[in-house]
């Protein structure tokens, strides 16, 4: 009970985030992205993330890129390698196919992970 109650203070957390930008389901986008902040991304996206904050990919979303950031929240779909400073949380339906790299990762019951984990020191 005391690991729900974990879990769901973690998406009230994050849901409570100030979001710097959105890209929402029916949006699409191909190129770099580099933020400040909060970025949710709910529609499709092509190419590569940068930030030194958060990334968040919800339930849907569709994403092709090679990631770098401090957080990183997954619950839609993500393709790339993905490398994340501080953690990666994973909630489903999760799908990631690629190769991860953080020192703090977190794959819920009911998640996809094809690929490799790294978790430097």
């Amino acid at each position: 009970m005391e690991h729900i109650s974990q879990i769901e203070g973690q998406k009230e957390s994050i849901e409570s985030h100030q979001v710097s930008a959105l890209l929402d389901k029916g949006a699409s986008f191909d190129g770099n992205l580099t933020f400040e902040g909060t970025v949710r991304i709910g529609g499709k996206f092509k190419g590569e993330i940068f930030t030194k904050d958060t990334l968040v990919i919800d339930p849907g979303a569709d994403v092709e890129a090679q990631i770098e950031a401090n957080i990183v929240i997954i619950s839609g779909t993500v393709k790339g390698n993905v490398f994340a400073r501080q953690k990666i949380l994973m909630h489903p339906p999760a799908v990631l196919k690629g190769t991860v790299t953080t020192p703090s990762l977190q794959i819920e019951e009911g998640v996809v992970f094809e690929g490799a984990s790294y978790m430097p020191k």
